[in-house]
């Protein structure tokens, strides 16, 4: 198993406090081999195997505990006898109807360390979600960064095998079992993982019994990442292809791709009037890989490929992030962490003009501005604006 340390590292911060750990994230990005890290970097620090309660509800032995009665009774016959704290480890929870109703009891009764995981983001919402309100701490997690793909690769970050290594991650995402796969096998493993998303998590669970709008749905959205859109601008070009559908319809779809991890909402925020626009959102899938799977494989449509990863590291990086509207030119994000801000423009390539950076420049504040491109140039700034180069930029400490 890769160590992933920086959310391993997350996890045993909170060890032993009151609060819940959860893990949340789309379909195999990592959720169940972090915790089995978590489990054994407790079995080496002298917990004993009887006090660690694990259950992975996707596992044969478990699958048939699908109500919080039979959750309530495999744990009863699974507590030691001992008065020792208790660590209960539950792998892929939402399968269990009311599983918030148990996990709290065990909260309240015992003297325990709870660490959960998900695939969907309605686990954490709704009326049963309030009784672990404020007691939990999110850990989100994203397939792997460039910098845990050179890991994995045993590639080293200052050699030239870097630049070559972006290639492929850029093509083929970092979704683990896909890195470690030969390429021979990479995109039917992607194609996998997708059908499992849209087709268990998205559309069984949400009683979707056509998925054809939903899959038209994804590769729209996966063709256009990056690019200002809403619902009845989707519904109407899908109508003009032949799909027959709705901006009811669209609009709840939207929200069942954004509930399990596979695409990301960002909101505009007008930077002068200090306020989000209620218009036209942009939409960013999860993974490089998972967006070429979703077109077809087609090539081409670069920059918007580059923003996806810019994003996603983001988001990665632990920042809230937004699109900037400065008057009636963008800036492609606002990235706020405490009390920090950056202004990040994209381009593939530098333009013979100054238009990036001019729109950077034309914010008047002094928080930092930088310019993420994808192509190496040996230029570090242009009118005090900050150039980075992609592979430069993912590898920052």
């Amino acid at each position: 198993m890769f160590k992933r340390e920086f959310y391993l590292n997350q996890i045993v911060k909170f060890k032993d406090t009151d609060f819940i750990k959860v893990l949340t994230g789309v379909r195999r990005s990592g959720k169940s081999v972090l915790m089995m890290l978590y489990k054994e970097y407790l079995e080496k620090n002298g917990v004993s195997n009887d006090n660690i309660i694990y259950m992975n509800f996707e596992d044969f032995t478990y699958q048939t505990i699908t109500t919080d009665e039979k959750f309530r009774t495999a744990i009863q016959a699974r507590l030691p006898k001992n008065s020792n704290k208790i660590y209960f480890l539950f792998d892929e929870i939402q399968a269990v109807e009311n599983w918030q109703k148990v996990v709290n009891g065990l909260r309240v009764s015992f003297d325990s360390d709870i660490t959960i995981t998900g695939s969907n983001a309605d686990m954490l919402s709704g009326e049963l979600a309030t009784l672990i309100s404020g007691r939990y701490i999110e850990i989100p997690i994203y397939p792997l960064s460039f910098r845990e793909f050179l890991s994995v690769k045993e590639i080293d970050r200052n050699s030239r095998q870097a630049d070559r290594a972006y290639s492929e991650y850029e093509k083929y995402g970092g979704f683990p079992s896909v890195v470690l796969a030969n390429e021979e096998l990479k995109d039917t493993i992607l194609s996998g993982i997708f059908d499992t998303i849209v087709l268990n998590d998205v559309a069984l669970r949400s009683g979707i019994k056509d998925a054809e709008v939903l899959k038209a749905l994804i590769g729209f959205l996966a063709d256009n990442v990056g690019q200002l859109v809403n619902a009845s601008k989707i519904a109407n070009t899908l109508k003009s292809e032949g799909i027959n559908t709705s901006v009811h319809t669209i609009n709840r779809y939207l929200n069942l791709l954004e509930a399990g991890y596979l695409f990301y909402r960002v909101q505009q925020y007008d930077i002068r009037g200090r306020e989000y626009l209620r218009t036209n959102g942009k939409y960013f899938i999860v993974d490089s890989g998972m967006r070429r799977n979703a077109v077809g494989r087609k090539e081409g449509n670069y920059s918007n490929r580059l923003e996806n990863i810019v994003f996603m590291e983001l988001l990665r990086r632990g920042y809230t992030v937004d699109v900037g509207r400065l008057a009636d030119k963008e800036i492609d994000f606002i990235a706020k962490k405490l009390d920090e801000t950056v202004y990040i423009q994209v381009s593939y390539e530098l333009p013979n003009n100054t238009h990036e950076t001019d729109n950077l420049n034309n914010i008047k504040d002094n928080y930092k501005k930088v310019l993420v491109t994808g192509r190496y140039y040996e230029v570090e700034q242009i009118d005090g604006i900050c150039i980075k180069y992609i592979v430069d930029w993912l590898l920052e400490d």
